[in-house]
């Protein structure tokens, strides 16, 4: 079974492509994943639609933060710190709601993954995010995209 929470099963040469076709061009493709079959099935096309900035999330999101910050497309890096309990719950009834994958594995899983989050906030640190809660991070969220929209094209 692929863990999809290893940067192993991910590809950061072409999310760094796409991060730069949308900072450069406004648009891009993004792949297509069926979590159900642990597979990559296609991909469909991404555009701002004239939005001033985006923001790049995921589990994957700080193994960019170098490489960002080095191609100059990099406004912040945070990593989001809740207690680990909601994590684990609002995962879960994600994963069941959407049928992932089955219920006892999801579980498993959760449970491991409940048991690592200390160690996943510490290595999205070490790789140049902050740690914000939620309410911060939807703060500074609002300030950057305030910013961004004041700079002339």
């Amino acid at each position: 079974m692929v863990d999809w929470e290893s940067p192993f099963s991910w590809d950061l040469d072409a999310a760094m492509t796409a991060v730069t076709q949308l900072a450069e061009t406004g648009h891009t493709q993004v792949p297509v994943y069926d979590i159900g079959l642990s597979a990559r099935i296609g991909e469909r096309p991404f555009q701002l639609a004239g939005a001033p900035l985006f923001i790049a999330e995921g589990i994957f999101a700080a193994e960019m933060v170098g490489a960002c910050m080095r191609a100059g497309v990099l406004a912040d890096a945070l990593a989001l710190h809740r207690p680990r309990t909601v994590t684990f719950a609002r995962r879960l009834v994600r994963d069941l709601a959407e049928n992932r994958k089955p219920p006892m594995v999801l579980v498993r899983r959760g449970l491991r993954l409940w048991r690592e989050d200390a160690q996943v906030l510490g290595r999205q640190c070490e790789l140049g995010c902050r740690p914000t809660t939620a309410a911060a991070l939807h703060r500074r969220a609002r300030l950057l995209v305030t910013a961004a929209s004041r700079k002339p094209v």
